[in-house]
């Protein structure tokens, strides 16, 4: 699926010396190391140029060194090969001298003489022996040192025949290597044979040995190569007496004829030379026929070979060539007058922007669809074929206009209108005879054609340099070197629609500007009309404009020359501009004067859009990854998740893949299928055609055709592509769909597409989950606006009910009623989240009732039988969920019928529907509801039952207590109000909600009760109240006030017990003790003062002192273990930071390896260390039991708060522990109290220690920690910055108005 492009075309004049004689070059060879040329003239002279000659210098005359080389009068050189290994030349000569030339000094040889003259050398490919055949017949294989190894005939002589014997030549055989040196073949007559009959010969390197030969056949001149890479051997087959021209033919390495085909020209036509290129791909032959020579070349591909270009040279320059030794595409020619000339290739795709193929092979150009089928070729829709071979092509397609210009290797131009894609269906199989147009004008050698309109071509043609379109080239214009033309195209013949027009062309060349560099591309601006970008030599780019003729420098050039240049169209900012794309020959992409890619193989273009603007890349990279990329990173900037367009084997990164694996190796992209197709065609190297539908444009073209409310489009690229459906209403906010429900349906029409895509409908948005990284959403901004406005009647927070209710009422609305719309809707009502079955089930009631009827309704006729409606209701939903939706509705029938058609045993529900069928009403549906668990339906029917049926009243709330509301709501009754409530407050109090149960009790006068909950939880206050409406007597409040004081004391709460023994006790020394005991001193000297004792004024006072000298040595104490965990913490972490740089260091290193070859075991290291994260779980430790994980975190949460030195935890141990030593609120307050009652008691030296110890104690520990979290983020620890002395000056600072110190007196701070 790719075209032959010429890209470049060098050519030079070889300055002969011997301007008088007629010398002519005959031979070349070719230095690989310096890129050197070297030419031996039938004047014994030897001419050494470099190929950077061609490059550099602008004259049409090529510079060379000139050696001659002294022979015998009659002697002249035969054969000519270079000697990397010696850095000279070895000439062979007719005399049979073999010598060689040092070509830098000038220097000549004689190594020895072969008896009878040299016919040909041949050095193996690994520059080792040398091969060599005489005049003679003889086969002599040497070192470069020039010792013979062994000697050997070509064909055995008939016995009396002299091989010295002028009149005896028929030894002209060459000899080819084999790419890896271990075989090579000859081609010799056969001695016996009186019709010169040839045959293959196949020998052994090392021994000589004849290994196979082939059957005579009549093989033309001397013509033998063997492929590079060792597959075939390469021969010409003359087929005069077959009254058919010369065929190629193929045989194997055992001298078997694999295959073979014809070249397709005049019978007497012969082929002198058949050379392979380096890479076995393209094979070139020099083809003599009566008018001209050509050098052809064949490309294998589905096992058909094609002939890609064609180069014609005039009879007289006996053309010769050979291919560059590394450089594939590469081909040098040279005449016998010594014109040289350098083509340079590139294959382009054969697959246009608008997905048509046109495969050239030959004189035809196979025409393809692709669109419409993909067929590889050599398979076709159709055929055109052209009066000679065709060089270069180019296609216009806009609209509905379709034209196609070919230059054929005679000079000729032809140009085809096509009809219209849509009717090329008609043309199937067929083969239009293209007529060349009419023309006044010589053209030249066009390298480049393009077209600015459908009426005007620009070409970038050659002129001059004495080949065989020069002779038609009117040299007496003046006209030499390369030249950019406009050429006008008109036809004298009407088109007619749904035909081609191959006829009545006429060209002429308006406008011609002659060009001073080399032109590598040229291009079409789709941005502006008839305007084109030039691409010179280097990667410059220069706008031409039609008529004005002038080249205009543009800024976004390519850093190096880009043999294939795509210009396109793009949306940047609303606006449309040009975007350029080059690729360079060592895969390097360059997109708007920057470089994309470095390891790209090949790439094209995709549209979504119907005006052609282009929305993404597609590049296939060296790796055999296909990477889509969209425009819009591309001019924003945004490429970093694609890591450069390198795989690098990581596993953590394959959780976001950016490209896709290309099954198959070296394969190629060859074009696209734009559009709604969202295709991307690729070709392996075998030929085969694949056509792959990537997500990421899948889903770009889903979502195009959703903005464009394409709907009927877009479901059918889901369906097709399996995609899901929720895409459809994700894609701007299900909100958003809601309002394109209706349109969404009306556009599909298809009943059994929208069922399908109701089934689907979920509450996950897939554009953020399943599809969140390969999508991108064009209405984010409007999204938001949707959601605000709260549709009325739809759940916002419910997508799949709010959804399938829009399409429910978009069915009603815009489609007629019939079953299968009935069918629809039911699927809707089941796939509701919940799901509507009760409702579904009501709608099937009333299709049951117009069944039982058995009335002629014409409506009845749009429904389905009420039998196939609840049958596909069954299928949507759980049978034992839509039984128990027809049973509440409580039609006993329904429900009957439900269980039949939903294969279930009749003695499992028969009893139990006869039983409820004989029962009241009420009675029905309350255990209906009791079954269905509907228990607020079932307490409002036994209520209504009567009082009969008050037992089941309360036991139902009694199992239900959700229902005691409703019960009180029920009941008006006084009485039964007051036992609903006192059962509702035993369950409360049985539920240890006390409170509640106590205020409920109270509700209900169960005074007693109320006074046992108020008790139990612990309510003191409440108790003595309710003892107060119980009218308790002085003595029992007083023995239930010491009981009380009690409970409290031993539940830790003093202080609430010193209240109740003041207050109701009246026992100030128990009061006073327990406020000590509580803490509270400013309220214990209170009460002592109150009732003036002295003797409780000193014993708080002596409490306080000793309460103070406890909290001083806490204090202390505490002091000195903040230094310890923070110098501990400080170490550890700076061992932890040590080794986590180690471990990273390792890490670093392994990650370089290839996944395949990287050791398991030091990954598994690394996660398991004490001092880092572990990203990633490993099989190995998936054998440890679920039991002994459970067991192992428990053991972890028991001794978790524990500070275990070098575990894993201490660090994180040590923070959580001086974190843990702020003082509390509970201490501030207890602290403040403390301070106040020290200076009551005039004892304000104490007061002042303890509040200094206090407080150096809370601002150590904040500093602390506040060091502590500053250095945990950081990778080091800077000794200087984090130290407590410079954290305590901050902290410091910061607490003269912090309220972490409101318990500090200001008489007692420091100065």
């Amino acid at each position: 699926m790719n075209n032959l492009k010429l890209y470049s075309e060098l050519s030079s004049k070889l300055e002969l010396e011997s301007k008088e004689e007629d010398e002519s070059v005959l031979l070349s060879a070719f230095d690989i190391e310096q890129s050197r040329l070297f030419f031996a003239s039938s004047a014994n002279r030897i001419y050494t140029t470099h190929l950077s000659s061609f490059h550099n210098e602008r004259a049409w005359s090529l510079s060379a060194d000139v050696d001659s080389i002294d022979l015998e009068p009659n002697d002249y050189i035969t054969a000519l090969e270079y000697l990397m290994e010696k850095e000279a030349l070895v000439i062979g000569t007719f005399d049979g001298l073999l010598l060689l030339h040092g070509v830098d000094g000038n220097e000549t040889t004689m190594v020895g003489r072969v008896e009878g003259g040299v016919r040909c050398i041949s050095p193996s490919p690994d520059g080792d022996v040398l091969a060599v055949i005489s005049r003679l017949g003889q086969i002599m294989v040497m070192t470069h040192d020039w010792d013979l190894l062994y000697e050997t005939a070509l064909e055995v002589v008939p016995e009396g025949v002299d091989v010295r014997e002028p009149t005896y030549s028929r030894y002209e055989s060459p000899i080819s290597w084999r790419g890896d040196g271990k075989y090579f073949v000859t081609l010799s007559e056969v001695c016996d044979s009186i019709t010169l009959l040839k045959r293959i010969k196949v020998w052994e390197r090392d021994s000589g040995a004849l290994h196979a030969t082939s059957e005579s056949k009549a093989f033309m001149g001397s013509v033998i190569e063997w492929m590079p890479s060792g597959a075939k051997i390469a021969a010409v087959c003359d087929r005069k007496t077959d009254n058919e021209c010369p065929s190629i033919v193929f045989f194997e390495r055992n001298g078997l004829e694999r295959s073979s085909f014809s070249i397709n020209e005049q019978i007497d036509s012969t082929i002198d030379i058949l050379r392979w290129n380096c890479t076995s791909d393209l094979l070139a032959a020099i083809v003599r026929c009566e008018k001209h020579d050509a050098v052809k070349i064949w490309l294998f591909s589905n096992n058909h070979w094609y002939l890609k270009h064609e180069i014609r040279y005039s009879k007289k320059d006996g053309v010769k060539f050979m291919w560059d030794p590394t450089k594939p595409m590469q081909l040098i020619c040279w005449t016998l007058g010594g014109h040289i000339t350098l083509y340079n290739f590139v294959w382009n795709t054969a697959v246009t922007e608008n997905s048509i193929s046109l495969v050239v092979d030959d004189s035809k150009i196979f025409v393809t669809p692709l669109a419409l089928s993909l067929m590889p070729p050599p398979m076709y829709l159709f055929n055109l074929k052209f009066p000679t071979a065709v060089r270069e092509i180019s296609l216009y397609s806009k609209n509905t206009k379709n034209c196609l210009a070919a230059f054929l290797s005679d000079g000729c131009l032809c140009v085809v209108e096509l009809p219209t894609v849509d009717t090329w269906d008609e043309l199937e199989g067929k083969q239009f005879i293209v007529e060349a147009s009419i023309s006044e004008s010589v053209f030249g050698s066009i390298v480049h054609l393009i077209w600015l309109d459908s009426h005007i071509l620009l070409a970038v043609s050659r002129y001059g340099f004495d080949h065989y379109l020069s002779k038609t080239s009117s040299n007496e214009d003046g006209l030499l070197g390369f030249y950019l033309q406009e050429i006008e195209l008109s036809c004298s013949e009407d088109h007619v629609p749904g035909l081609l027009t191959c006829s009545g062309w006429h060209a002429k060349i308006s406008h011609q500007n002659s060009l001073e560099g080399q032109v590598i591309g040229i291009a079409p601006n789709p941005t502006k009309r008839c305007s084109a970008y030039i691409q010179f030599d280097g990667g410059k780019i220069f706008e031409y404009t039609s008529r004005i003729g002038a080249l205009k420098h543009n800024d976004l050039s390519f850093l190096s020359s880009c043999p294939w240049m795509s210009v396109v169209s793009v949306v940047d900012g609303g606006s449309l501009k040009p975007l350029l794309f080059g690729l360079n020959d060592i895969g390097r992409l360059s997109v708007g004067g920057r470089i994309l890619c470095s390891n790209c193989s090949s790439f094209s273009l995709y549209s979504n859009l119907a005006d052609q603007v282009i929305t993404h890349l597609i590049l296939a990279t060296k790796q055999d990854l296909l990477y889509i990329v969209g425009i819009n990173d591309i001019l924003h900037g945004k490429l970093e998740m694609y890591e450069d367009f390198i795989h690098t084997g990581n596993r953590r990164r394959e959780e976001i893949k950016t490209f896709i694996n290309i099954w198959e190796r070296s394969a190629k992209i060859v074009g696209v299928l734009h559009g709604d197709e969202a295709a991307i065609i690729l070709q392996t190297t075998r030929g085969n055609m694949e056509c792959i539908y990537p997500r990421k444009l899948v889903l770009a073209s889903i979502v195009n055709a959703l903005v464009q409310e394409r709907f009927r489009d877009a479901l059918l690229m889901v369906r097709r592509h399996r995609i899901d459906f929720n895409v459809i209403v994700d894609h701007c906010g299900w909100q958003a769909f809601l309002q394109s429900a209706a349109e969404f349906v009306r556009q599909t029409n298809n009943l059994s597409h929208i069922t399908e895509f109701v089934c689907a409908i979920n509450n996950e948005n897939v554009t953020e989950g399943l599809y969140g990284d390969i999508i991108s959403l064009p209405c984010s901004k409007d999204i938001k606006d949707l959601k605000a406005r709260d549709p009325k009647g739809l759940d916002v927070n419910n997508k799949g009910s709010s959804v399938l209710l829009a399409i429910r009422k978009a069915l009603e609305e815009q489609l007629p009623e019939s079953p299968a719309r009935e069918l629809c809707i039911l699927t809707t009502l089941a796939r509701s989240d919940p799901p509507l079955l009760e409702e579904a089930l009501a709608r099937i009631k009333v299709t049951r009732e117009m069944e039982l009827s058995s009335s002629n309704d014409p409506k009845r006729r749009s429904y389905p039988s009420a039998e196939e409606a609840l049958k596909h209701l069954l299928w949507l939903s759980d049978s034992e969920a839509v039984f128990e939706a027809a049973l509440g509705l409580y039609d006993l029938n329904l429900a009957a019928i439900v269980a039949l058609n939903s294969q279930r045993d009749p003695k499992e529900f028969l009893p139990f529907l006869q039983e409820l069928e004989h029962m009241p009403v009420l009675l029905m549906r309350y255990n209906i509801d009791l079954r269905l668990r509907r228990y607020a339906n079932a307490l409002k029917h036994i209520v209504s039952a009567g009082d009969a049926h008050y037992d089941d009243f309360m036991n139902l709330m009694k199992k239900n207590p959700q229902l005691f509301p409703l019960g009180l709501q029920l009941i008006n009754d006084p009485a039964k109000r007051k036992q609903v409530l006192e059962a509702w407050g035993d369950h409360l109090s049985g539920e240890k909600c006390f409170e509640d149960a106590a205020i409920t009790y109270l509700c209900c006068f169960s005074l007693e009760k109320a006074l046992k909950s108020y008790r139990a939880c612990g309510n003191w206050s409440g108790v003595l109240t309710v003892a107060g409406l119980l009218e308790m007597g002085k003595d029992e409040v007083m023995q239930l006030a010491r009981e009380l004081s009690e409970e409290l004391q031993a539940l830790g709460k003093p202080g609430e017990a010193a209240k109740i023994a003041l207050e109701y006790c009246g026992d100030v020394n128990e009061g006073i003790n327990l406020l000590i005991s509580a803490r509270d001193w400013e309220e214990a000297l209170r009460v002592a003062f109150l009732h003036r004792r002295e003797d409780l004024i000193l014993e708080v006072k002596n409490a306080s002192l000793e309460c103070a000298s406890m909290l001083i040595g806490e204090y202390e104490e505490s002091l000195e273990k903040v230094g310890k965990y923070l110098a501990r913490y400080l170490a550890v972490r700076q061992r932890r930071l040590l080794l986590a740089a180690k471990l990273q260091t390792e890490e670093r290193s392994t990650s370089d390896l290839d996944d395949d070859t990287a050791s398991e075991a030091s990954s598994n290291f690394s996660g398991m260390s004490a001092y880092t994260t572990r990203t990633r779980k490993t099989t190995t430790s998936s054998i440890i039991s679920s039991a002994a994980s459970k067991a192992r975190d428990m053991r972890q949460q028991r001794k978790r708060g524990k500070i275990r030195p070098g575990s894993p935890g201490e660090e994180m141990a040590l923070v959580e522990h001086l974190k843990g030593m702020a003082l509390t609120a509970g201490a501030k307050h207890e602290l403040k109290s403390l301070l106040g009652s020290l200076v009551m008691t005039s004892e304000e030296t104490t007061a002042r220690k303890l509040q200094h110890t206090a407080e150096n104690f809370q601002i150590s520990q904040m500093a602390a920690v506040q060091l502590a979290e500053d250095a945990m983020p950081s990778d080091n620890i800077n000794e200087q910055a984090h130290t407590l002395e410079l954290y305590i000056q901050r902290v410091k600072s910061e607490a003269q108005n912090s309220e972490a110190f409101f318990w500090r007196s200001k008489i007692f701070l420091s100065p």
